[in-house]
């Protein structure tokens, strides 16, 4: 009887304990637009075997990846992942690992974390990085609130590079938190305007390289504007490839470095689940949020791991905490690390490169289609065109041929105005014959 739904009888005594008179009251402050009234419109029952064929049925109408001539970035990428990271990440002692709040019988989980962490504060250019967060957008949202408790500021300046998905996260975090987010509008290539906007009550100053755009920028007159005015600089990457190439943002000097890992040993799986990276300088590491892994030695004098400065407030008594992420994106933090360790250095600068001539390729072959203009001055393996038609419309008829042509940007940002603007990538995964399928399609949409 403990599964079965609860009697009428139940349900009023329940309410009445709490001194409510029905479950509605519950749902107050939800908005009354935002509530569904009456059934969703689905079988009420249906068996396992009907339920099966329906979600088969659903699954077939996706497109994956691989399977047409493909271009879509817009901080989602597709790499190849090496079939190594498949079988380790599937060995049962990670599968079932969860939280390794006890040392003595978690070290092999504390270990991957620390060679994780290592890993990404070598590729950010940083002093420290943290155990991983759930995703990019949610790692630059605490990186706001995180300069907000450091610099006592309540103003954060947004790029108009930045993805429009992490200003979103963003802007609904600070809301709740009380904080003025200054989102600068739409722009290809936006450094002048971000240091024009950075003021004295200024937080933090957000930069995304390569940016929404494709654009590749070197932040450091950015960052010199934003420590002048006493503000931290925050540089989100959402290409975790771009790395291999480009300056860290240690480098450009950046006080907090987050970025989106998926690329990097994790498949698109059709939207998740991703992991976020977040770096710091050593001296902000005690306002970083989530999960941080030291190693130490134990009272043998043996090589250990343990969680470390955090404590147990950060993931109980969450009133007291810094942040309210309290774990990590684990298996996917180990993916990541299992295809870095595969890479190498010198492998991701290869694969790096190897990403900027594809996308270098693709521009060439799209700059000789009657309709389209390349907007990107500078970029990794992404870049923005102009087209003369409506980006969803060309997105749309280039499905019907056979291509997935890349994202409009108005399905980022509807309100942007930039209905014309296309955003297309290419990786390693990119052939020549997949350009040319893509310039031919195009040339016939746009005629």
């Amino acid at each position: 009887m403990r599964y079965l739904p609860l009697t009428p009888d139940d349900r009023v005594e329940m309410l009445g304990a709490i001194g409510v008179k029905s479950v509605d009251d519950l749902f107050v402050d939800v908005p009354a637009a935002a509530r569904r009234e009456g059934f969703v419109d689905l079988p009420h029952v249906a068996g396992e075997l009907e339920v099966e064929r329906e979600m088969a049925g659903l699954a077939g109408r996706n497109v994956a990846a691989g399977s047409v001539p493909f271009f879509v970035g817009a901080g989602a990428y597709r790499h190849h992942v090496p079939a190594t990271v498949d079988h380790i990440i599937q060995r049962s002692e990670f599968l079932t690992s969860y939280t390794p709040y006890q040392p003595e019988i978690a070290q092999g989980t504390l270990q991957v974390l620390f060679e994780f962490q290592s890993q990404v504060a070598a590729l950010t250019g940083m002093d420290v990085a943290n155990a991983s967060l759930y995703d990019g957008s949610t790692a630059t949202a605490e990186a706001v609130m995180m300069a907000q408790r450091v610099t006592k500021r309540e103003r954060a300046v947004l790029s108009g590079g930045l993805h429009p998905h992490y200003v979103a996260t963003t802007e609904t975090l600070a809301r709740a938190e009380g904080m003025e987010v200054a989102s600068l509008p739409a722009a290809v290539d936006a450094e002048a305007a971000v240091i024009d906007a950075i003021d004295e009550h200024t937080a933090c100053v957000v930069v995304q390289t390569p940016n929404v755009f494709g654009t590749a920028t070197d932040v450091t007159k950015i960052a010199e504007a934003a420590h002048a005015a006493g503000a931290l600089l925050i540089v989100v990457t959402t290409e975790a490839f771009a790395y291999g190439l480009l300056k860290s943002p240690g480098e450009m000097g950046a006080d907090i470095a987050v970025a989106e890992g998926q690329s990097i040993g994790n498949a698109l799986n059709f939207g998740g689940p991703y992991v976020g990276l977040f770096a710091c300088k050593e001296k902000l590491v005690r306002q970083a949020p989530g999960r941080l892994c030291g190693e130490t030695v134990d009272a043998e004098g043996r090589r250990g791991f343990v969680l470390t400065l955090s404590t147990r407030e950060q993931h109980i008594r969450r009133d007291k905490a810094t942040s309210n992420i309290c774990t990590n994106s684990g298996l996917c933090a180990l993916a990541f690390s299992i295809h870095m360790s595969l890479l190498g250095e010198k492998g991701l600068r290869q694969v790096a490169a190897i990403n900027h001539q594809k996308a270098r390729e693709l521009k060439a072959a799209l700059e000789g289609v009657n309709g389209v203009e390349v907007l990107t001055p500078r970029f990794f393996n992404e870049f923005a065109v102009k087209l003369a038609k409506p980006a969803a419309q060309v997105v749309q008829a280039l499905a019907d041929k056979g291509v997935l042509g890349g994202v409009p940007y108005s399905r980022l940002a509807p309100a942007a105005g930039l209905d014309d603007v296309l955003l297309v990538a290419a990786t390693e995964t990119v052939t020549g014959d997949d350009i040319a399928a893509f310039k031919t399609a195009l040339t016939e949409v746009m005629a």
